[in-house]
């Protein structure tokens, strides 16, 4: 009888102690950002606070720049702009799918099946360099390489300006956009660019949080965001109000590459041998409805992937560690991505011209 009175004890004071804990890291977490407890990185890794969502770069309050949205926003889901007249750059990134295709590594011309994973496109404005492997400066860049990709739509430029032209319905728009019915190249993947600028994620529980609902996080969430501040070491690269450095790493995902596909990654651009095998850090909003995961897709469940950091997480200097997270910690770090991950935000597509 004294031994369960001594056990109840002690758990009585564990539960005590888990509730003041809670209590501390809320009281913590509710004051402003920058007085946020010191998050833990690595030497020499340069960090910027977590926020709540930017706004979008246009303002969708002009109508000069509208037209130019809604423009682009037709060419995006326009599938005349490939060879097949088949594939549009909604094929891989789809709204109602979170502006992914859900695939491991997406589907181009006839079949042709990539190399890498579909990103999305939600927040693309804040990324400095473009695709995996930052091959593209910006959006517009960006926009002109999967049209012309064999893999991809396998289009000649020029054949796809020849197209639209016979098109009424794009010369009136193209007028309206920009002022004169000339479509080219350059206006055309403009348009395209300006329109994915102006998508962006929803509002997540974690922007409510940091916006003063310090109820908007539960006891798990609230976890979940210290431990990815601190122990989980996600902030080392995951920071900013996008949860991106906006820098290349190397995961090691290319050594254990289940397609083999010798993805080297950002030494195709730079050709220098310390890029071997780096890829961009992705933005890690509505990331849990964007997977599967990892440059190549390789990883489509979410605990498995925490797991997967927990035994071996990257390091200054390319050297891996365990993480040594509990299960418990690994549960209240997926809460946390939960949180951060929005309701989709509604979208019409668009009629197409004729």
């Amino acid at each position: 009888m004294k031994k369960l009175s001594v056990l109840a004890f002690i758990a009585m004071g564990f539960m005590i102690c888990i509730s003041f804990t809670n209590q501390s890291l809320r009281h913590q977490y509710s004051r402003p950002a920058a007085e946020w407890p010191a998050p833990r990185v690595d030497e020499g890794v340069s960090w910027t606070e977590l926020g709540a969502l930017p706004p979008v770069p246009v303002d969708l309050t002009n109508d000069s720049i509208k037209n130019i949205v809604e423009l682009g926003k037709a060419l995006f889901f326009d599938p005349r702009l490939s060879s097949s007249g088949k594939i549009s750059c909604a094929t891989c990134h789809d709204p109602a799918l979170n502006w992914t295709d859900a695939k491991p590594r997406s589907v181009g011309h006839e079949g042709a099946m990539g190399k890498r994973n579909a990103p999305t496109i939600q927040n693309s404005w804040f990324y400095k360099k473009l695709f995996w492997d930052g091959r593209s400066r910006d959006l517009q860049d960006q926009a002109f390489a999967p049209i012309v990709s064999e893999s991809e739509m396998n289009s000649e430029m020029h054949d796809v300006v020849r197209k639209l032209r016979r098109i009424n319905g794009y010369t009136e728009w193209f007028k309206k956009a920009f002022g004169s019915e000339h479509i080219n190249p350059h206006l055309m993947t403009e348009a395209i660019a300006v329109f994915e600028k102006s998508i962006s994620s929803g509002e997540s529980r974690f922007d409510r949080f940091i916006k003063g609902d310090h109820r908007a996080l539960n006891k798990s969430e609230l976890r979940g965001l210290h431990l990815f501040r601190t122990k989980a070491g996600c902030f080392n690269c995951h920071n900013g109000p996008l949860f991106t450095d906006n820098q290349f790493h190397r995961l090691g995902a290319v050594i254990n590459n289940p397609y083999d596909t010798k993805d080297v990654g950002l030494y195709k651009v730079t050709h220098l041998d310390a890029d071997t095998g780096k890829f961009r850090t992705p933005s890690l909003r509505d990331v849990m409805r964007t997977g599967p995961w990892f440059h190549d897709g390789s990883e489509n469940n979410m605990d498995s992937l925490i797991f997967r950091f927990h035994l071996n997480s990257p390091g200054p200097n390319g050297v891996f560690r365990p993480l040594n997270l509990s299960r418990k910690e690994q549960k209240d770090l997926r809460a946390f991505l939960e949180a951060l991950s929005a309701p989709p935000v509604p979208f019409n597509r668009p009629a197409l011209p004729q």
